[in-house]
């Protein structure tokens, strides 16, 4: 029997929404499960606001969150009534059965459930006042209860609370006696949705399997590639970055540093990379356009180092809390003159723990800076992530040169345009970096002649990125050969191009879909060979603009259907769906009856 199984929790700021997913999503990937969840919370203060924890439990890989739930809870009957719809037919529902005192007709979550859903009234309230004294325990409640309801063991789910309240004895003991409350609650429902949890799958070997965040597995992966420095202003949603890189950095002898603003970051990120050191900072939009000068000085100066920018809603201040993809172009573009550097971004939360250490190698190889493009889908997005049992990053890939002789040229025009790298106090290895063009010995120099040979040397050196060993800079799934239509997607948002182009499989549409990652430079010879297969191409991105197939277009001219949304969410599975089986002239197979 196959687990599939979305749970979604509902309410308000201040309810412990989130801290019920995290405790749920740590037990169920704790018994096995393959775990993704993405939270939504608002940028109010505690008290006011909508939030939702929102999990999928898969015995195999999931790639997205599915745009129905099998599982309905409310713990705030005003933030939930309006999400009734998302659970499916035949789903449960579990909510508050008594009220604090009378409520206006229709303000019970109970007068808005389908005939085809499945109620189940509980006493959450009353069950964590008689097991605590207090009604703050209601998520744990429901936790318990789910629990009991599906018949899943009690243990994970006690050690996952023990983790959460760690050094917190007393409100740890009251929140066990409200887990086991709701547990012998919800074991004593006779159940009639047809929900069910099958066996976990085998563990794999060889490696070990956690629950992490995009932001963490980033931080993981920088500690793994031997970061030596981080220098960060905090900003929304990359700041957890730098929250963690502060915890674990100085258990490896390494220094991390909060400077006055973005620019001061920057600056100093640019300053550790001359100085031979593995260094990043990590943003948002906003920073990213303050740093936009500093990042031309480490292209020009061919300075290594990673930047790690998690995109928000914008323009300006925009939308801290919303995901979006709308800073491409300025991660691509931004910046005065041409002022090429690397631009990759991770699909998935394994993805980010490779990029996340693996930009550190490409800094140093192609002597430049590198952008990790995340978003705050997947900076905040949980997944199981089997991790290797040793880092596969390398810790040195400096072409450090022989400066034993005169004259040394830190800028020599080679044939693979990398120049030999001194670090500073190397003997003989001593050159100015400044801002200015310069000659190969990096003395300034403004002839035609030799900033078109520069200019050259700084763009033709990162086409060897798209080789770089280890990376999948893009990845063909799903038909081989000519198929009717095919996706191209990047970021967050090749999950659900994937899930979709599985469904449309099943509706019996060849399709395929090209998982691009490395932005900068462009597969331009990939993604032409795979537009030269499809019929229809279909580009899904979450910008209004249709930023990506913009830069797609711009290297392989070729039509493509731009499907550009700015849903303050995730892109949701069943439109890419519905434009795929638009674009192959089919009509759903239930309909068509």
């Amino acid at each position: 029997m196959s687990t599939d199984i979305q749970i979604a929790i509902v309410g308000s700021a201040g309810d412990g929404t989130i801290a019920a997913g995290d405790i749920l999503r740590r037990a169920l990937a704790e018994i096995g499960y393959r775990v993704i969840s993405f939270d939504v919370y608002p940028p109010e203060i505690r008290g006011f606001g909508k939030c939702i924890a929102r999990l999928r439990v898969t015995d195999e890989q999931a790639y997205s969150l599915k745009p129905q739930s099998d599982v309905l809870v409310s713990l705030d009957d005003s933030h939930a009534i309006p999400h009734v719809h998302e659970a499916r037919e035949w789903g449960a529902v579990i909510y508050e059965s008594g009220s604090v005192g009378p409520l206006p007709e229709g303000a019970h979550i109970s007068a808005h459930i389908d005939p085809g859903q499945i109620p189940y009234n509980a006493p959450i309230r009353e069950l964590s006042e008689k097991s605590t004294g207090s009604a703050r325990s209601r998520n744990v409640v429901v936790l318990g209860y789910i629990a009991g309801l599906f018949r899943l063991p009690i243990d994970p789910f006690l050690r996952a609370l023990g983790a959460k309240f760690k050094g917190k004895a007393d409100v740890a003991k009251k929140n066990e006696a409200a887990l086991r409350a709701g547990y012998d609650e919800g074991a004593r429902w006779f159940r009639l949705d047809d929900v069910v949890f099958g066996p976990p799958p085998a563990k794999a070997s060889g490696a070990t399997l956690e629950m992490i965040s995009g932001n963490a597995a980033v931080v993981r992966g920088a500690i793994d590639a031997g970061i030596d420095t981080f220098f960060g202003y905090p900003i929304t949603p990359a700041t957890s970055i730098m929250e963690r890189l502060a915890s674990e950095m100085p258990k490896h002898g390494k220094r991390l540093v909060q400077t006055e603003d973005e620019i001061a970051a920057i600056s100093a990120t640019v300053g550790a990379g001359f100085a031979g050191a593995r260094t990043a900072t990590a943003t948002s939009g906003p920073g990213l356009a303050l740093m936009a000068e500093m990042l031309g000085l480490g292209v020009i100066a061919e300075v290594p180092c990673v930047i790690f920018v998690s995109q928000r809603g914008g323009p300006s201040t925009g939308m801290p809390t919303k995901t979006e993809q709308s800073d491409l172009n300025m991660a691509v573009y931004g910046g005065h003159g041409d002022a090429a550097r690397i631009v990759v971004a991770p699909t998935n939360v394994d993805g980010c723990y490779r990029l996340g250490g693996m930009a550190f190698e490409m800094a140093e190889a192609y002597q430049t800076p590198v952008i990790v493009l995340l978003d705050l889908y997947l900076s905040n997005r949980y997944e199981t992530v089997p991790f290797p049992s040793k880092p596969p990053f390398k810790a040195d890939m400096n072409a450090i040169a022989d400066t034993r002789g005169n004259g040394f040229k830190r800028y020599a025009l080679t044939p693979d345009h990398i120049s030999p790298r001194s670090i500073p106090g190397q003997a003989g290895g001593m050159y100015v970096a400044t801002g200015l063009e310069h000659n190969e010995l990096g003395r300034p120099n403004d002839t035609a002649e030799m900033h078109t040979n520069m200019s050259r040397k700084r763009h033709d050196k990162l086409k060897a990125a798209l080789d770089h060993p280890g990376l999948n800079a893009y990845k063909r799934f799903g038909d081989e050969g000519k198929v009717e239509v095919g996706i191209i997607a990047w970021g967050s948002t090749f999950g659900e191009a994937l899930e979709a182009m599985i469904l449309a499989r099943e509706d019996g549409i060849s399709c395929s879909a090209l998982k691009v990652v490395m932005i900068s430079p462009f597969p331009t010879e990939a993604v032409a060979e795979f537009i030269g297969d499809c019929g229809q191409v279909l580009v899904p991105e979450v910008n209004y603009q249709g930023q990506f197939a913009g830069i797609l277009q711009a290297h392989v001219p070729h039509a493509v259907t731009r499907l550009a949304r700015v849903p303050c969410a995730p892109m949701e599975v069943d439109e890419i769906l519905a434009e795929i089986r638009r674009l192959a002239g089919r009509t759903p197979a239930k309909q068509a009856a």
